[in-house]
């Protein structure tokens, strides 16, 4: 593998793996969930609950770290001049992937973020997920290869580029001001969690960076199917994954193994399958859940789309009770999946028969 030590993009990467893997852990060490430092779905679930989209008392907190990514994405783009109002591109196809996005986490418990936190802490039922996850970019692919893919986004006249982060912004006035309206968990893992300064600092610095490296879990993985060697992608996750392993040993947070682990249930079979929706919704829509709120936070409103299904996809795992546990995976979460593979497959019918047509 030839690697350009010349390439700043590529040392932006390595280190905003390395941060991210890192103060994931750390946040663990501060106050976050065990093996959850950093998990876009489940923070998703907690602001979903905190304004009132579901009513699971243990999961309500307005996550800062969440916003601190879209607002970081913002001023990183707003100070490089890459801020720009676009959209446009299948709305609702990208509506409708974010709250399949939801779906495929909640019953794997994780997003590719969590997922690869979990892997570099010791939990080896992580392993079927990284699987599914790799094996969904592969089916995404395949599909981009035979003409399954969403218009690129264009240029708007107009602020709709503004609207989620002031939707963010919104949400850290929320929680500063805490209004009754706002509901904080008194018990649960929502109250498990560091100073909301120091997860805002923390979600500021990884948006701000993750704008500039442009990281991806599923991006990442997709180049190194389609570069091979040539793609210096990979080495972004091979610095995040060195990272957790280094903190998570040096914290007394490293524990290998199958059983007991934090935040996981053993059904191999449903962790594969929920990762392996993941990994392909992300190859249709350009981006993993993170990437999707670092481009919203650049002005992109089809993420910022893609960002509101996941909203509402966060509400609809707990209130439809489709979010797997520890005890496992419920019957609604595996028809859930299942659902989502139809989606996807439909679409694919859809997207290339216009393919075909327009040629």
């Amino acid at each position: 593998m030839m690697v350009d030590l010349r390439d700043r993009h590529l040392w932006i990467s390595v280190v905003t793996g390395l941060l991210l893997g890192g103060l994931g852990v750390l946040l663990t060490v501060w106050g976050n969930p065990e093996n959850s430092g950093i998990c876009v779905s489940c923070f998703m679930e907690n602001v979903a609950g905190a304004i009132g989209l579901h009513n699971n008392s243990r999961l309500q907190y307005l996550r800062p770290e969440l916003i601190g990514f879209v607002l970081g994405a913002m001023g990183s783009a707003a100070a490089f001049r890459e801020f720009r109002s676009r959209g446009g591109s299948a709305p609702l196809p990208r509506l409708v992937s974010g709250i399949f996005l939801m779906v495929g986490c909640a019953v794997f418990i994780g997003c590719p973020i969590k997922l690869f936190l979990r892997l570099g802490a010791g939990d080896l039922t992580a392993l079927a997920g990284v699987v599914g996850l790799v094996a969904g970019v592969w089916f995404g692919l395949r599909g981009l290869m035979r003409g399954v893919e969403l218009e690129p986004a264009a240029p708007e006249r107009g602020g709709s580029g503004l609207l989620v982060p002031a939707f963010f912004l919104l949400l850290l006035s929320f929680l500063l001001v805490r209004p009754g309206f706002v509901a904080f968990s008194a018990r649960g893992s929502a109250t498990q969690h560091a100073a909301w300064f120091v997860s805002l600092a923390v979600g500021l610095l990884l948006g701000a960076l993750a704008q500039r490296s442009r990281f991806c879990i599923t991006g990442s993985v997709r180049d190194a199917f389609l570069f091979g060697l040539r793609s210096n992608a990979p080495l972004g996750i091979v610095a995040f994954l060195i990272a957790t392993v280094v903190v998570a040993a040096a914290s007394g947070r490293f524990h290998a193994g199958f059983d007991g682990q934090p935040g996981a249930h053993g059904d191999a079979v449903w962790s594969f399958l929920g990762m392996a929706l993941v990994g392909w919704i992300s190859v249709l829509i350009g981006g993993c859940p993170f990437r999707q709120l670092i481009k919203a936070g650049e002005g992109d409103a089809d993420a910022g789309l893609v960002v509101v299904g996941m909203l509402i996809g966060a509400a609809l795992v707990q209130a439809w009770g489709i979010a797997a546990t520890a005890a496992g995976v419920p019957v609604a979460g595996k028809v859930a999946v299942l659902a989502g593979f139809v989606y996807l497959s439909a679409n694919g019918l859809l997207l290339r028969a216009r393919s075909s047509d327009a040629a």
